[in-house]
């Protein structure tokens, strides 16, 4: 849809307000979604006596998995709202959860991966978002079908967001 001619007719007022109000009520939800992940890894950790850790911690552990890679890859990646990536590196690294080092090409960055503990770590999220998957279908939550096409609509979304921040520079 480069060309003019090629988009849809502007909505009318009745129907921007109905979607803003849906839309509204979307990003309220996708935020209260995040918050509620990092409780539900907290009452998990919480459970098994895994104390060293916060939840924003356990995700960054499970976002590395078995790659290498740079602090500013992690932060590109965005999972970790109003955390500073650069001070839950350090501490993961300090618990021993994490391993770091200079990259030989780029003496300023640092690449990271995980450690035995880390992968436990990991391992423990990865097994409760398993439990998590099967609970979802067996109860009926959501069709295993629609999850994808939700992923669709918020990559769609998410799309748009980064188009829009492109125009702001």
């Amino acid at each position: 849809m480069n060309d003019l001619s090629e988009m849809p007719p502007a909505p009318d007022a009745a129907d921007i307000g109905e979607f803003l109000g849906s839309y509204l009520e979307t990003l309220s939800m996708v935020e209260r979604l995040h918050r509620l992940l990092l409780d539900v890894i907290k009452d998990e950790f919480e459970r098994l006596q895994v104390i060293d850790i916060n939840p924003v911690q356990a995700l960054l552990l499970f976002n590395v998995g078995d790659n290498v890679l740079t602090a500013g890859e992690l932060k590109s990646r965005g999972y970790y709202q109003g955390s500073n990536v650069s001070y839950n590196l350090k501490k993961l690294v300090e618990s021993e959860y994490m391993h770091h080092e200079r990259c030989i090409a780029d003496r300023r960055a640092v690449r990271v991966r995980l450690t035995e503990r880390g992968i436990e770590v990991r391992d423990l999220v990865s097994a409760l978002f398993e439990r998590h998957a099967h609970g979802i279908l067996r109860r009926g939550v959501l069709p295993e079908g629609r999850i994808t096409e939700i992923n669709a609509d918020l990559r769609g979304v998410e799309a748009y967001w980064t188009e829009q921040i492109r125009y702001i520079y």
